[in-house]
């Protein structure tokens, strides 16, 4: 078997090139075709293969070695001479792996082997196919002798006619029919009525398939389960006709409102009956039943007495019901009456074209969840899988199929709703600036799981400084305990003095959390130049902050934005701000307090009778300032200057604050000469222009209850 590559995952991830290109630099006219020979490429090539293709330089060489043995064929072996490897065995090895749809993956593979170009394979050759899927499988974990039966019966199925060879339609047909090789190529499905959405998942402890009522035997991932109901069955049994997913919605407006239970069969072992309190005992076979909505266990006969009302368990408050889910015939709205970004979408409408839409259900505040999947690693994937099991799946949106408009437009109506973004503080922003263009009747209070690195906005709202893995469960019952605060919004126009030179793209037009000139946007600007180059080097948090560390200990030796305020000026409110006797790095204007990941560079204000007065519309006074706190909702910002990148540190720490400049609800800013900038934690770099901030609008956020032990890492 081919051995499993350590950090693989990521380093595939983080590359741009697909298969296909990485094998046309072994064609004829390729830079590295002197390696190729015939089908075959020397161990060198391979080198350069896994060089080019994962966009590693300094990929292990005893790795390499063993991969190259691992493609090895006494037929390679024979045609050559000499320690060589086929390439199309490779390619077709990394490109299963790789992310793509299903059916371009079994038609490349097809194409790979198709050496005449005749649309006919025979069956030796489809024989290699299969061996390469048996070996991703075997690297993606899976227990391969339940895959092996599966692609036997695949191809006794493709070659009815046993006429020993399989053309591309009879490949792709066979394919795409097979559940468990989908699963293994990584087909994306859309949620719908009836379908499963499979996962191969290992078990820790005995488990029975809904299908043959056998154990699932195996060491390693021995089995399919539907993320959304749990049904769970042998790979060979996925393909026998299971019984249909839970339904997420109704028939009609007449069923809304009528509310049963949805049981799925067995593995209840060791659970609680919740009607007569007894546990459910394992008869070596499927045991017990299991509610979708309410996750209720019963005895399979407790299961057929009353009482039959499902009340959607602990989590009521947050679900949405299939009995609140109904279809409606479609009515094309006009352009005016319908935001662009909330168009009804596939995902919300039936396989005959109906519309969805939701009759509420009393004393319930539905979450509406959008997850960022390329968020905090595979933190997201494995987060948007829990809360479709937990939830409705229709309540629960993948960013990255479709972005957060279909989910909004779904929810668009609902009087009383709140949102949970999964992700980091940019995947945050983009949800409140669709909340903005969707012209949502009702602004929904936004919460937030923090997946990603900095998460200040997150820290600022007791949401904590990252995921650690604790149940989602809980974090559901912390929402229902939030409070509603309500967070500023800032526009930020730039403006050129030069309309002819040319600058990197401004990523935001409204900072949510904050905006930086100097020394941290430069500390920040070379981390991103360089994660741009070689992501496969920032692939976790701890490199990141290493990396993020080395930066800052550099601009602290060259200090590149030192004598700052001989290159800019700054007016609050028609007040210029005096900078002449001070020695500044850097300018922050901060909306929240928190900034690179938990800094607080305003520092806590000392509580006066000051504090409840009506604030005037800038203040630059340092002893007024010295008294003020900052509040995300005051519609202000603060200004702070930065004194160097080891100041920074000593912020970060908690030992001193940055200095306090004004407190302001606009401010302009003129730079005489390029300077590094960012905004809530995108940096670029910018010609001398003129900046305008003012105040946009505000947004409903959900503060996150006092925590009586932290359950998160703030710093």
């Amino acid at each position: 078997m081919i051995p499993r590559i350590q950090g693989c995952s990521e380093l595939k991830n983080n590359c741009s090139l697909k298969v296909k290109d990485v094998l046309k630099e072994f064609n004829a006219d390729g830079r590295l075709a002197k390696y190729r020979h015939g089908e075959c490429i020397d161990e060198e090539g391979f080198r350069l293969f896994l060089k080019t293709y994962l966009e590693e330089e300094d990929f292990p060489a005893e790795l390499c070695q063993r991969l190259f043995r691992s493609f090895q064929t006494s037929e390679s072996d024979e045609n050559s001479g000499l320690w060589e490897v086929f390439l199309k065995d490779v390619s077709c090895y990394f490109s299963l792996l790789e992310d793509g749809q299903p059916r371009d993956k079994l038609e490349f593979a097809f194409r790979l082997y198709d050496r005449d170009g005749n649309g006919v394979l025979d069956s030796s050759e489809v024989d290699r196919i299969i061996a390469q899927m048996m070996h991703a499988a075997d690297y993606l974990g899976w227990d391969v002798s339940e895959l092996r039966p599966v692609l036997k019966d695949m191809m006794t199925a493709i070659d009815a006619d046993s006429s020993g060879t399989v053309s591309l339609p009879e490949w792709v047909e066979g394919g795409m029919n097979n559940v468990p090789l989908l699963v293994l190529l990584g087909l994306k499905v859309t949620q719908k009525d009836g379908q499963h959405l499979w996962r191969m998942k290992h078990f820790n402890k005995p488990v029975y398939c809904n299908v043959c009522q056998n154990m699932l035997l195996g060491l390693r991932k021995q089995g399919l389960c539907c993320i959304c109901c749990r049904y769970t069955v042998h790979g060979r049994c996925a393909n026998k006709n299971p019984a249909p997913c839970t339904r997420t919605y109704v028939m009609s407006k007449k069923e809304t409102g009528i509310a049963v239970h949805d049981w799925v069969s067995g593995n209840c072992d060791s659970g609680k009956c919740d009607r007569c309190q007894k546990k459910i005992k394992s008869l070596h076979g499927l045991t017990g039943k299991r509610c979708v909505w309410c996750h209720t266990l019963r005895h399979d006969e407790c299961a057929n007495q009353e009482p039959f009302i499902c009340d959607c368990g602990t989590f009521r408050d947050h679900i949405l019901s299939p009995w609140a889910i109904y279809p409606v015939i479609k009515v094309t709205l006009s352009l005016e009456d319908l935001p662009s970004l909330c168009d009804d979408n596939e995902l919300n409408t039936t396989p005959d074209g109906q519309v969805l839409r939701i009759n509420p259900i009393p004393d319930t505040h539905p979450l509406l969840v959008f997850v960022n999947p390329k968020s905090g690693g595979k933190q997201g994937e494995r987060v948007l899988r829990k809360f479709q099991y937990l939830l409705n799946p229709r309540q629960v949106y993948n960013l990255s199929n479709g972005g957060p408009g279909p989910g909004l437009c779904f929810f668009r109506d609902l009087p009383d709703y709140r949102i949970l973004v999964c992700g980091g503080d940019g995947t945050v922003g983009w949800i409140l600036d669709a909340i903005d263009k969707c012209n949502l009747p009702v602004r929904p209070p936004v919460a937030v799981l923090p997946l990603g690195t900095g998460n200040d906005l997150a820290r600022c709202l007791r949401w904590g400084g990252g995921y650690d893995g604790m149940e989602l469960g809980r974090i559901l019952k912390d929402i229902e305990t939030s409070s509603v605060v309500h967070m500023d919004r800032w526009s930020i126009q730039v403006t050129l003095e030069d309309s002819q030179e040319r600058g990197d793209p401004v990523p935001y037009e409204i900072i949510n959390n904050y905006f930086s000139i100097g020394v941290d946007a430069s500390i920040a600007h070379r981390f991103h130049t360089m994660r741009e180059k070689h992501p496969q080097k920032f692939n976790s948090r701890m490199k990141n902050k290493l990396w993020y560390f080395e930066f800052a200990t550099s601009e602290t030796i060259s200090a590149s934005c030192k004598k700052l305020k001989e290159c800019l000026s700054i007016e609050c409110c028609g007040t210029q701000l005096d900078l002449s006797n001070l020695s500044l790095e850097g300018i922050a204007v901060l909306n929240i307090p928190s900034m690179h990941g938990g800094s607080n560079l305003w520092g806590e204000g000392k509580k006066t009778d000051r504090a409840n007065q009506d604030m005037p519309e800038v203040i630059v006074d340092p002893e007024i300032l010295k008294v003020s706190p900052q509040d995300m909702s005051d519609k202000r910002v603060e200004v702070v200057g930065l004194e160097g990148a080891i100041e920074m540190g000593q912020i970060y720490t908690g030992m001193k604050s940055a200095v306090r400049l004004a407190k302001t609800s606009q401010i302009t800013i003129r730079t005489k000469k390029p300077l590094p900038m960012q905004i809530d934690g995108e940096p670029w770099m910018q010609p001398p222009c003129t900046i305008h901030i003012t105040h946009k609008n505000q947004a409903s956020m959900l503060m996150g209850p006092q925590a009586k032990s932290g359950f998160f890492n703030l710093k």
